[in-house]
């Protein structure tokens, strides 16, 4: 089992390697931005940085994929928590790369991140929830060893 803390590094991918690195201010947030507005499309760039400001305060955290370049390709919002059904777990709210970067490596690269920091962690686990119309992210996380473990029911106001 890894216990060393994840560190911002280098990770191979088809067509070059990349840098996940934490996302740890405003400015940050708005430098990948871009990227997380794909997967929140519903969110302006200044809602968006306005709700990661206040989701932080509990617990949240950004994470992002850079490319050779420094340019942000992908990105992940996750936090720890406990629950009585599965105990301390890592739940990643947002897994996004840009659509020119999928299938390359750069979703297994932050996952396997966002894997060894739940597990520096002590976390029981990895969780996350995603669309039923996201096909193709499904079979990514179906080959990256995830499982369907429930529904998950919501009614909106």
């Amino acid at each position: 089992m890894r216990t060393g803390a994840p560190v911002a590094g280098r990770h191979r991918r088809i067509g070059g390697t990349v840098e996940v690195k934490k996302v740890p201010t405003e400015e940050g947030v708005r430098a990948v931005s871009p990227v997380v507005l794909q997967l929140r499309t519903h969110l302006s760039e200044e809602e968006l940085v306005a709700a990661v400001g206040r989701m932080r305060r509990e617990g949240y955290r950004l994470i992002a994929a850079y490319d050779e370049g420094g340019d942000p390709v992908g990105a992940a919002g996750f936090r720890v928590q406990e629950l009585l059904a599965y105990g301390k777990v890592l739940y990643v709210d947002d897994l996004v790369t840009t659509e020119d970067a999928r299938s390359g490596g750069l979703g297994k690269a932050l996952l396997g991140w966002l894997e060894g920091e739940a597990r520096r962690a002590g976390c029981a686990g990895l969780h996350l929830d995603s669309g039923v119309q996201r096909a193709r992210a499904h079979r990514f996380y179906f080959r990256e060893g995830m499982a369907i473990y429930n529904f998950h029911f919501a009614k909106a106001f």
